[in-house]
């Protein structure tokens, strides 16, 4: 009899099984069904790309043996067709694989986040221009090396930039820091000092001058220029308010300082004069006289001056009054008089003239005399009998008409009421008024 193979007894024992079970025969529960795992091992492997530090792009792909129509979870996530899982941040991840009859298998990886910066040094270097003194106008231009470019820059814990420039800066330690692509950093003192941009600086200050052209006058003019620092510059009179210009107008005569002022504030002075046309010019005035006849209208003073010391032609002043060309003053009444005479310069010279009344003459004397011994006790300050008072010179001057028609003619009436006077006595008066009636007759 020909030996059966175990697989078609196998095969026999089974189908009887399954008679024996649809004829009700064996009187029990029939067997459970295969187990198609049963003996079936889902290996899962994967090969692994570590994130890089602090970021989110690592990723698992897996594959599985022990079976086929595989799909995968991770970390106890829905199942997919793919074993590929992307945006893994670094971590510990479970995979499972299941096979088309759902027999499954897990494997545990690892991804890490490498340092990108471990090893890496990042240099930062650059140059400095320091402020000036007292300004924030220093500077530092950094640069970096060592690391993967580009670079960004910050200074004193600030934002980050692209340029490693820093402007407008104080004195003192300001830090600069420079990060790379990978977040990799370095960092930098650098000291800022303060600089005087005028160490070594000579300012020459330069001019001309135009002295004022009259004495007393303020047309002179100072026209001012610089070198020896940095351009442009600026001018003061008073070194305190400066102009663009070195031109300065409407001058005395005097000293002025003049200071210029560069770029950088560096100073420079110089001295410039202005002279006065008069100075050691002396001006002397020289003056006649011509005395005045009291009692007269107008006054018949006068002062005739003269001038020398100075640069001709000259014109003359009274008491301060209007310069004119006319050396001579009349119409003036007694007194002391300022005379001043100018040169075309304008320098000027002074002195005091006197004019005084000229003496009573001897004619008016005698009719003085006369009247005082024959007509004041009528004719006074308290009794001015007729409104005349001929204690008053200028009275017996005025109305010496009056006294010739009384006390000469007796008209209307004779003077004094006890009648005309002697011959001799009238002929005074008219020899007086012949002469003219005046008060030095």
């Amino acid at each position: 009899m020909k030996k059966l193979s175990i697989r078609w007894i196998s095969i026999y024992l089974v189908s009887t099984a399954l008679i024996i079970y649809a004829c009700g025969g064996g009187g029990g529960t029939p067997p459970p069904p295969p187990n198609p795992c049963s003996g079936v091992t889902v290996t899962v492997s994967a090969t692994t790309t570590n994130p890089t530090s602090g970021q989110n792009n690592g990723s698992i792909t897996a594959s599985a043996t022990g079976g086929t129509g595989f799909t995968f979870s991770i970390n106890g996530g829905a199942f997919q067709g793919s074993g590929t899982f992307n945006n893994l941040a670094a971590g510990t991840y479970t995979i499972t694989a299941k096979n088309s009859n759902g027999c499954t298998g897990s494997n545990t990886f690892t991804l890490t986040a490498p340092n990108p910066c471990a090893g890496v040094t990042i240099t930062v270097t650059g140059t400095v221009t320091h402020p000036t003194t007292g300004q924030n106008n220093g500077s530092i231009s950094a640069s970096a090396s060592g690391g993967t470019g580009p670079y960004t820059f910050n200074i004193d814990g600030g934002p980050f930039q692209s340029s490693g420039n820093f402007t407008n800066l104080s004195a003192g330690v300001h830090t600069v820091i420079a990060r790379d692509v990978n977040g990799c950093t370095g960092t930098a003192n650098f000291t800022l000092t303060t600089t005087n941009p005028c160490t070594g600086v000579t300012i020459t200050v330069t001019g001309t001058t135009t002295n004022p052209t009259t004495g007393g006058g303020n047309d002179g003019s100072i026209s001012a220029s610089a070198s020896g620092g940095t351009g442009p510059y600026t001018f003061s009179r008073d070194g305190v308010n400066f102009q663009a210009s070195g031109v300065f107008n409407n001058l005395s005569a005097g000293n002025y300082l003049i200071t210029a002022k560069d770029a950088n504030s560096c100073t420079g002075t110089a001295n410039f004069t202005l002279t006065d046309p008069c100075s050691g010019v002396t001006v002397t005035v020289t003056t006649t006289t011509t005395g005045n006849t009291p009692c007269q209208s107008p006054n018949t003073g006068s002062i005739t001056a003269s001038a020398s010391g100075g640069t001709g032609p000259y014109t003359f002043s009274l008491n301060n009054g209007a310069f004119q060309a006319n050396a001579t003053f009349t119409n003036l009444a007694a007194g002391n008089y300022n005379i001043r005479a100018r040169d075309a310069n304008g320098c000027i010279g002074s002195t005091t003239a006197n004019v005084s009344n000229l003496p009573q003459g001897p004619l008016f004397t005698q009719v003085k005399d006369l009247i005082n011994l024959n007509c004041v006790t009528c004719h006074n300050p308290s009794n001015p009998n007729g409104g005349m008072d001929w204690t008053v010179d200028c009275n017996i001057v005025q109305f010496k008409d009056r006294i010739n028609a009384r006390a000469v003619q007796g008209n209307p009436s004779p003077m004094p009421p006890t009648g005309l006077l002697p011959a001799s006595e009238r002929q005074k008066i008219t020899n007086w008024i012949n002469a003219g009636g005046r008060y030095t007759d």
